[in-house]
Order: C-alpha cells, then structure tokens, then sequence
C-alpha cells in the first residue's frame, strides 16, 4: 500500500499533531500554508490534510472531518488576534492575514456581530510585509487594523504603541458563545471516507495525538528556539492556550460559527460532515505511537 499523503503545517501550534509522524511508513507528510491545504485535498494532491473549517463548510460534499485531532481553544487563543490603531467601533478596513480563511472570517463574523461594524477586507501576506508601518500610510506598508495568526503574532507583533486595541479573536468568541474555538481538522475528501488506507493514517494521526499530549514541554523546548519562542511561555502556549481533541462540544462549536457566518452573509447556509469511527476502530488498525 502506498504511503497515505498528509497535508499538514508546520506552526509551533502544531507540532502536537505532527511531531513523530515522518517516522510511520503508512504517511507521508506534504507541508504548507494553512490556505492552502483545502485546495490540495480537493485536487487528490493530498488524502488527508489539517484543513480550516470554513474550507469545510465552503465544499459541503467535498470534505468530512475525521475524528483524529483539531487546532482549537477554549478560550484565549494567544495567535490569532486583531490589532487596531483606532478603536473597534471606527475599523473601516482590515489587512487580513492570508495563511488561514477561518480566522478572516471569523474576524469578521465578531466584528459585525459583536461591534456592529462591516469593514472591508484586504489581503495582507504578512510573512513578506512585515514588520508594519506608521498606521494608515499604505504606502509605507501602515495597516489601520491587521489580523495576524501563527508564531509572528508572538515573534513580529505590531508595535503596540502604535496598535493600541488588541483583541484575541479565540477569548472573544468564548466570551460571546461559552463555546471552543475550532480552527482547522483533519479531513480527508468524502468520496475516500471509507477506504481502509484512510481509516488507518487517521488511527495514526490520533494515537501519535494523544502521545503527544503527554509531552508537551518535551516539544516546546525541541521546536520554540527554531520558531523564536521563548520555552517557557511555547510550554504554556501549547499546553494552556490550545486545544487537539475533537469532541461534542467542538463539533457543536464549529457549526455554531458555521451557522453565524452564514447569518451575516458570508457564506451559505452549510452543515459539516463528520465521521464517526470510534477510536478503538481507529486504533486497531493503526500502529502504536513512536517518539
């Protein structure tokens, strides 16, 4: 059998997902920016791949979520936060961030509903235009409010002098719903949910999860100097910020936002496909974690 082929990212945030993964011969993994990772399942580039949730949601019939692992949070996300120099009442345009559509949307999704404000959004590849200028001088490279998420959050924020609103987007929407946050998942295309090969690269994928989560502080001190974290607080940020399992109140979160998306326009409406294998299904099929 041919290696199943992974689509997965390489943030610090989640390194809890992949971090041991090169090493089982049924996955090979296929790097790349979280926008991008949607379009390489949709086009069989990839089997499986660690796809946002509103890419889900945007292909209805194209896309289920497997039960093996979530980029998510309950609260305070620490990496996807909105950054203004004027206050939230008077944003008129966003430079948004384009490594993932979830948090765009859902950005935009609590600034309408929270703050009644409908800005316009402008694509903002923050990897290359960074670091920002003087706020409101586009030709200087000044945003008047930017949404970043990933490592640079931390490792290249803008000037907070300059930025005087903040606002994480992951404790808004907890503060708003009483729910989790869910980001991305792992999918895989519905028309291959029930191929055997599928079944066991998400056994992996879950048993090298839960692995993972016993060593948290063993893969922030491997993998924070590289991203430029200090230890201690990637120890915290991978262990108290974020969340990886999949369960109930995730799957009832990730259609709420599904549902309030769809409310103010931005989407159709659109149910989320899920699959319900049982772990110890998974799990029978899968080989035992490895470091």
């Amino acid at each position: 059998m041919n290696p199943v082929k992974i689509g997965s990212v390489r943030f610090l945030n989640t390194r809890p997902l992949i971090e041991g993964l090169e090493v089982f011969p049924e996955i090979s993994l296929h790097p790349a920016v979280p926008s991008k990772l949607a379009g390489m399942l949709l086009r069989a580039e990839v089997d499986i791949a660690l796809v946002s949730v509103i890419d889900a949601a945007r292909a209805p019939s194209g896309l289920t979520i497997l039960p093996a692992g979530m980029i998510g949070s309950d609260g305070p996300t620490l990496t996807v936060r909105l950054f203004s120099a004027v206050p939230v009442q008077q944003i008129t345009q966003v430079w948004a961030d384009t490594d993932s559509h979830t948090s765009v949307l859902l950005c935009r999704v609590l600034l309408e509903r929270l703050h009644g404000v409908r800005p316009t959004f402008r694509d903002f590849n923050a990897r290359e235009q960074m670091p920002l200028g003087a706020p409101g001088t586009a030709d200087a490279g000044g945003a008047p409010a930017v949404l970043l998420i990933g490592d640079k959050v931390v490792t290249d924020p803008p000037d907070p002098a300059l930025y005087t609103t903040q606002i994480d987007l992951g404790q808004a929407w907890k503060q708003w719903t009483g729910l989790p946050f869910v980001y991305a998942a792992w999918m895989c295309r519905a028309v291959d949910a029930d191929r055997p090969e599928i079944a066991v690269a998400a056994g992996v994928l879950d048993r090298q999860r839960r692995h993972n989560m016993t060593r948290l502080a063993a893969i922030a001190l491997k993998h924070a100097p590289a991203a430029g974290w200090p230890v201690e607080l990637a120890t915290r940020y991978l262990s108290e910020h974020l969340r990886f399992d999949l369960g109930p109140r995730e799957r009832e979160a990730a259609q709420r936002f599904i549902d309030e998306a769809a409310a103010i326009g931005a989407i159709g409406p659109a149910r989320l496909q899920w699959i319900d294998w049982r772990p110890a299904a998974l799990h029978a099929a899968a080989a035992g974690p490895r470091a």
